[in-house]
């Protein structure tokens, strides 16, 4: 077995073993999966004519016409080799098309060369040289790796210079083994050693990043389900994100203080004006408390026109704050002089020493129902239809 034969059987196993990694890969959609697939493959089939066509190089005992056709076949698919790369990234440019057509016209260029001898000349020994045009071959080769250049460089604009350095040497690595192969020559044979490496690392590249991607669209859905679309406060799923992890404190911090917030009138406004009114009601009362609140803690809206804020300051604060939000509120003014009323109730933690998070909540609920019974009361309005 020569040097050359043990290094094509090890390229067509690395090739098996990257079409086993992407069988496996889950992240992978079925159409990437078949262009993987069919790159390998195109890949396996141009290492096999290079090395049967080194392999048969003057031997005569093989027929001409099969060296012919197996000179065809390297010269055809080893463009498209440094092509099918192009096409696993997921960008469209007008690239794309102009490598479709070298490699349409560099097809038809090999057809008409076997009958010609424009590419390979066989000898009377059933050796081969290269023809008179085999140039025009090296010019749509030369072409091809120059749109992989460009190509990668387009589609690396995505990634971050960190990511982009190591696209490029990928890049690098093919280019470098294919040039070496075409102009050392000879028994160098280096093309299809790189390629493979090259497509593994690229994988390896491509995977990363489809993870990171991944993690990406997960943090922006996070970031989505803790943020009420309406206000723009965090949403009820972020409240209990943070009360599950102060239910695991031993002990609630003194300067923790919990308001809890309420829209007077809001199902009466809904029902008589509409639920626009009542939308523009909340997005009114998220505004005052995110205004007088945001800076000491976070501000959410857990239900329709129900409001809390956790946040951590001095005892002192919290008459002021409460008292800053309801001048807010009195002042507020939205379409058509559209007015707002809401209660709010307190509770701090130095007030309440070893009580959980739940009875701090607690308290807090009734001092705010205490003020909303109050409203209603003094207002002579219905809570029952309100």
């Amino acid at each position: 077995m020569t040097y050359y034969t043990a290094i094509t059987i090890i390229v067509w196993t690395a090739l098996l073993v990257l079409s086993f990694l992407v069988y496996e890969n889950a992240r992978l959609e079925k159409r990437q999966k078949l262009l993987l697939y069919v790159t390998y493959a195109i890949i396996s089939l141009a290492a096999l004519s290079e090395w049967l066509g080194v392999l048969f190089a003057g031997n005569t005992n093989i027929p001409i016409w099969v060296i012919r056709v197996v000179k065809l076949c390297d010269y055809v698919l080893t463009p498209i080799t440094g092509g099918i790369i192009i096409f696993q990234l997921p960008s469209k440019t007008i690239w794309k098309k102009l490598l479709m057509v070298i490699i349409i016209l560099n097809t038809l260029f090999q057809l008409i060369s076997v009958f010609t001898g424009w590419m390979t000349i066989i000898t009377e020994t059933h050796g081969y040289v290269h023809g008179p045009l085999y140039f025009v071959y090296i010019a749509f080769y030369a072409l091809i790796l120059l749109i992989l250049v460009i190509e990668f460089a387009l589609y690396g604009r995505k990634y971050t210079k960190r990511n982009l350095f190591s696209l490029y040497l990928i890049v690098g690595l093919v280019v470098l083994g294919i040039l070496l192969q075409e102009i050392i020559g000879n028994q160098i044979r280096t093309a299809y050693i790189t390629i493979v490496i090259g497509a593994s690392f690229l994988f390896i590249h491509y995977v990363e990043f489809s993870q990171r991607e991944t993690d990406k669209q997960i943090q922006e859905q996070m970031i989505k389900i803790s943020i009420d679309p309406l206000t723009n406060l965090k949403s009820r799923h972020a409240y209990m994100e943070e009360i599950n992890e102060l239910e695991k404190e031993k002990s609630l911090p003194t300067d923790l203080v919990v308001f809890s917030i309420d829209i007077n009138g809001l199902k009466l406004a809904n029902d008589t004006k509409g639920h626009l009114v009542g939308d523009e009601l909340i997005q009114g009362a998220a505004d005052n408390i995110r205004r007088v609140f945001a800076k000491y803690g976070n501000c959410y809206r857990v239900g329709g026109d129900e409001f809390m804020v956790i946040a951590y300051l001095k005892k002192e604060l919290v008459s002021k704050l409460k008292n800053d939000f309801k001048h807010n509120i009195m002042k507020w003014r939205g379409s058509n002089n559209l007015t707002l009323s809401a209660s709010i109730g307190s509770a701090t933690a130095f007030h309440n020493p070893d009580v959980t998070i739940e009875k701090l909540i607690y308290l807090s609920d009734q001092e705010m129902y205490k003020a909303k019974s109050d409203y209603y009361r003094n207002s002579g309005m219905d809570r029952r239809q309100n």
